[in-house]
C-alpha cells in the first residue's frame, strides 16, 4: 500500500510532465502509423524522359501514316508491285523506289514531274508501246489533246470536266462510284450513275479508257 500511496503522489507532484509525456507517445505512434499507411499506397510515378520519347514517336508515327499514298506501279520497271510513298510525290520518285526503270522503257511518253495520287496506277510503257492514257503514267493532263483518251480509274476531277457534258457535279459523281466500286471495269459502267443513259455513255465511249 504505500508503494501504491508513493506513486499516487509522485504522479501529483509530475503531472505535467506525465500529461507531456503521454501526448508525446500518442504523437509519435500516430506520426509512425501515417508513415506506415503512406508507404502501402500507390504513389502516381512520373514518366522518365525515355518513355515519354517513345510514346512521342509512336504518335510521330501513326501521324506520318496520313501523310502517305499508295500506288501501284506496272511495266517497265525493275521491280513493279504496290508502294507507299510521301504525299505529294512525283512519278520520279516512284519509278526509283521500283528500283529504276528497264533498259526498255519509254520515259519518253511519261510525265516524270506529275504528282502521284492515292491509289493511282503508274504504267510505265515499254519501247514501241502505246499508253491509251497519258494519266496512268503521269503524263499531260487527259483531255489536253484531241482523241487522248481518259482513263476513269486514274483521271482527277478536273480531267473528268474536259469530258463532254460533264461537268463538276457529275465529275464527283464519277469519282464517288470510283471509289465505292474499286475502280471502273468498263467506261458502260458509267451506266450505273444517274445522268449517264445509254446515249450519252455510247457517245464518249471513244474517249474513254480503264
Amino acid at each position: 500500500m504505500k508503494i501504491i500511496e508513493k506513486i499516487k503522489e509522485y504522479c501529483l507532484m509530475h503531472i505535467h510532465q506525465v500529461i507531456i509525456g503521454g501526448v508525446a507517445a500518442l504523437v509519435l505512434l500516430f506520426a509512425g502509423y501515417t508513415h506506415w499507411h503512406t508507404n502501402q499506397q500507390p504513389t502516381d510515378r512520373l514518366p522518365t524522359s525515355r518513355e515519354v520519347a517513345k510514346k512521342t514517336q509512336g504518335v510521330s508515327a501513326q501521324s506520318g501514316d496520313s501523310s502517305k499514298i499508295c500506288i501501284d506501279i506496272k511495266g517497265a520497271v525493275n521491280r513493279p508491285g504496290v508502294y507507299h510513298l510521301l504525299k505529294g510525290s512525283r512519278v520520279e520518285e516512284a519509278i526509283r523506289a521500283a528500283g529504276g526503270s528497264t533498259d526498255q522503257s519509254d520515259l519518253n511518253q511519261v510525265n516524270l514531274a506529275k504528282e502521284l495520287m492515292d491509289q493511282q496506277i503508274v504504267q510505265i510503257p515499254k519501247l514501241g508501246e502505246q499508253l491509251t492514257s497519258n494519266v496512268a503514267a503521269g503524263g499531260a493532263d487527259a483531255g489536253s489533246t484531241d482523241g487522248e483518251k481518259i482513263n476513269l480509274n486514274n483521271a482527277t476531277k478536273e480531267d473528268l470536266m474536259k469530258i463532254d457534258g460533264v461537268g463538276e457535279k457529275k465529275a464527283e459523281k464519277i469519282l464517288e462510284y470510283r471509289n465505292q466500286h474499286g475502280g471502273f471495269k468498263s467506261p458502260d459502267d458509267l451506266k450505273n450513275i444517274s445522268g449517264f443513259g445509254d446515249k450519252t455513255v455510247a457517245k464518249l465511249k471513244d474517249r474513254l479508257a480503264v
